[in-house]
């Protein structure tokens, strides 16, 4: 454990991001925003994480090479008036780069999660689009409201897609997906996402 005087503590440091090689990831974070990370594709940063799946590192500092699930385990008094229930951040910020379309898919609520899942958090984040190809869109839910039976048919038969709604988007639109919203990020995205801090995704198809 590092003893840090009250000066040192009150000083900000710097993250290293976890990366993530996702097959429809491009280059962009390399290239754009200096990410060195020896990932290709690099699809995902992790930029502020305590998710084990991928906690972010201390890189400046006399925390650094510290994971920061590690530092707010030793320091909980940084995580402010509203820490996770496990002494984690609540939440995960993700920049993320499609080069193709991503899977369709749906996050659990946090009921469900606590119930069906281990206790684990369910996911409703916020997308903000930091730049977009012309021709680049999202999937947010259904055009219309549509039957379970509906729903699971479409699935078995392939024609799901006549009713996911595309929106076109452009650089600086913003986005709530709340919990059990499908949706999917299009070729062409590149995305800043403020999550909840889970990692439980239901494809519904890639």
């Amino acid at each position: 454990m590092i003893n840090a005087s009250t000066s040192w503590k009150a000083k900000p440091f710097l993250l290293k991001p976890a990366g993530k090689d996702y097959l429809w990831g491009g280059n962009r974070l390399q290239t754009e925003f200096n990410k060195e990370l020896p990932l290709e594709p690099l699809a995902e940063t992790w930029e502020c994480s305590t998710h084990p799946a991928g906690p972010s590192i201390i890189a400046s500092g006399i925390y650094e090479g510290m994971s920061l699930t590690q530092l707010l385990a030793e320091h909980p008094e940084f995580l402010g008036t509203h820490p996770g229930a496990e002494g984690e951040l609540p939440i995960l910020i993700k920049f993320i780069d499609a080069k193709k379309d991503l899977s369709v898919q749906v996050h659990p609520t946090d009921e469900y999660a606590r119930e069906h899942e281990n206790g684990q958090l369910g996911k409703t984040e916020m997308w903000y689009v930091m730049d977009a190809a012309p021709d680049a869109h999202l999937i947010y839910g259904f055009y219309h409201d549509i039957e379970k039976f509906q729903l699971k048919e479409s699935l078995e038969n392939g024609t799901v897609e006549k009713y996911l709604q595309k929106i076109k988007i452009q650089k600086d639109d913003v986005f709530l997906i709340e919990a059990g919203t499908v949706h999917a990020i299009g070729a062409g995205a590149l995305i800043a996402e403020i999550q909840e801090n889970s990692n439980l995704t239901y494809r519904l198809y890639d």
